[in-house]
């Protein structure tokens, strides 16, 4: 797989840190150039993506130093606020994080896509289940889940673009014991190695018939039915 990543360039917003780190991290490894847009100081492509402005300095900076993009990953992260607390502006910046910017993003760099081209987003497993008061995060990862194939259709021939919805995933590498690694069906919580091995697979050849599609990697969760008394679960209220 190195030599299949070597001196390719790679997208990833919201690379700093967690899930977008270890994918920027990998994809490094491998060889590529990755050019990472992240809020947060760093030694990367600084700016917040909900800024349109930012997109496009961005996108002309990939552009100016290497006129073309093979992978593009869109990872940055919405707020996540309930419907208590969230202001209209608030619900208004996790969209423009987590959907506008993604597709404007896509919009801008078409002309630069390589032949063999791949986007991935990253999406959520509460793209389809939900806890209360996450309606700003939610909304914008079903967004974003729903782009995913109404941009693999736009793109048939310029690019693949496929979505990855994460469930539980500790960024921390934490191992966790007891009841939060055994109320999933695979024995254990996520780590980002889990996220970026799919991301680094969809990009590659092997995955060259994929395209569309939202594939969920949250250890079984979002497929275990959950009654009361049931199987040895039991809601303690």
């Amino acid at each position: 797989m190195q030599q299949e990543f070597k001196d390719k360039v790679v997208v990833v917003t919201g690379g700093a840190n967690g899930i977008g780190k270890c994918i920027a991290e990998q994809f490094a490894k491998n060889g590529s150039h990755v050019c990472v847009i992240d809020k947060e100081p760093g030694n990367h492509y600084v700016g917040d993506i909900a800024d349109k402005c930012v997109i496009e300095s961005f996108v002309k900076y990939i552009a100016d130093n290497y006129g073309r993009v093979d992978y593009i990953i869109n990872n940055a992260l919405p707020i996540m606020k309930g419907i208590d607390d969230c202001s209209y502006e608030d619900f208004q910046y996790a969209l423009s994080v987590g959907v506008a910017a993604p597709f404007y993003l896509v919009k801008l760099l078409i002309p630069y896509l390589t032949q063999g081209a791949s986007i991935i987003n990253i999406s959520s497993s509460r793209d389809r289940m939900s806890q209360p008061q996450t309606e700003s995060y939610t909304a914008a990862k079903g967004g974003i889940a729903a782009l995913t194939h109404a941009l693999a259709v736009s793109l048939a021939g310029s690019a693949r673009v496929n979505s990855i919805s994460p469930g539980w995933i500790d960024t921390q590498y934490v191992e966790y014991e007891g009841a939060d690694a055994l109320q999933q069906p695979v024995g254990r919580v996520g780590n980002p190695m889990d996220i970026a091995n799919m991301v680094l697979f969809l990009c590659s050849e092997k995955a060259g018939f994929i395209t569309g599609e939202n594939i969920c990697i949250d250890g079984g969760m979002t497929k275990q039915m959950i009654y009361h008394a049931d199987n040895g679960w039991k809601l303690e209220l």
